[in-house]
């Protein structure tokens, strides 16, 4: 499930884990059994879910999290860059709306 951070299910995670928006630029990760992940960490436990090949990805938590991170940073600073951006954001269809929390 996926909810904006001014949603009532974001502010509630935000409040709970203490979390400065005006810093966060990054992906959160919230699992009631497993806390709160950030960037690569969040990215990865995504991609471990999503099944071969995007999985295979995993092989990068042995790497240390401050260059992960980094690499994240990087990336995200850049991906407009290399694979452009759309002028209207996507109209998300009934089946898409149901996977988020308001």
């Amino acid at each position: 499930m996926f909810t904006p951070l001014q949603s009532d299910a974001g502010k509630k995670i935000i409040n709970k884990f203490n979390i400065d928006v005006s810093k966060t630029d990054s992906i959160l990760l919230y699992s009631q059994d497993k806390g709160l992940k950030s960037k690569s960490t969040a990215a990865l436990s995504i991609a471990s879910q999503l099944g071969f090949p995007r999985n295979v990805i995993t092989i990068f938590y042995g790497v240390p999290v401050f260059i992960r991170n980094w690499v994240y940073d990087y990336i995200a600073k850049n991906r407009y860059k290399w694979y452009g951006k759309k002028d209207a954001c996507m109209i998300p269809t009934p089946e898409l709306k149901k996977k988020f929390i308001n």
